[in-house]
C-alpha cells in the first residue's frame, strides 16, 4: 500500500511538470497570432491588371489569427486539465477523470504516451481502486514506525515541567 501512495505521489508530480511544460509549448502559437495581425495591418498593394484575384492578405491573416488563438486556447486548457488531474492523484480523488486524462494525453507523444500509460497501469491496481473509493484509509507519513517512540505531547511543556526539554 505504501509503494501505491508513493507512486500516485510522483504521478502528481509528473502530471505537474508535464502540464507546466504543455503550457509552455501551448504559448508558441501565439506567434501564429502576432504575424496574422501583422499582414491584417499592412498596406494592401493595387491589384495587377488581367491577373488573378486570390484571396485577400486580411482573410490570410484573420486566418493565422484564428487557427492560432484555438490551437492555443486547446492546448492551454488541456493543460490546465493535466494539471487538475494530478491535482486528484494526490488528493486520491475523482479516479474517472484521472483515467479519462491518462487515456487523452497518451496521445502526446512520447512523454505523454509515457506517462498516461504508467498512470493508467497504476489506476487499474485494486488497492489504488479501493484508495480512491475511501474503502482504505492510507496510512499518514507522520505516524511512527517503531512502536518504542514516546508518543507526542499534548500541550507545551512550561517551566514548571520537571524535565529541561522545550519545545
Amino acid at each position: 500500500m505504501r509503494q501505491d501512495i508513493e507512486h500516485l505521489r510522483l504521478l502528481s508530480i509528473f502530471h505537474y511538470i508535464y502540464g507546466g511544460l504543455f503550457i509552455l509549448f501551448g504559448l508558441f502559437p501565439l506567434i501564429y497570432v502576432a504575424l496574422g495581425i501583422v499582414i491584417i495591418n499592412a498596406p494592401v498593394p493595387p491589384p495587377r491588371p488581367g491577373g488573378p484575384a486570390g484571396p485577400s492578405p486580411a482573410f490570410i491573416g484573420w486566418l493565422f489569427v484564428i487557427i492560432g488563438a484555438v490551437v492555443s486556447f486547446l492546448v492551454v486548457v488541456s493543460s490546465i486539465l493535466v494539471i487538475v488531474a494530478g491535482r486528484c492523484l494526490a488528493r486520491r480523488r475523482g479516479w474517472l477523470f484521472c483515467m479519462i486524462m491518462a487515456c487523452l494525453i497518451c496521445a502526446n507523444t512520447p512523454l505523454g504516451t509515457i506517462l498516461g500509460v504508467f498512470t493508467i497501469l497504476v489506476l487499474v491496481r485494486p488497492t489504488v481502486k479501493d484508495l480512491f473509493a475511501g474503502r482504505i484509509k492510507a496510512p499518514r507519513d507522520e505516524e511512527p514506525e517503531d512502536d518504542d517512540e514516546e508518543p507526542p505531547r499534548s500541550r507545551l511543556p512550561s517551566p514548571r515541567d520537571d524535565d529541561d526539554r522545550y519545545y
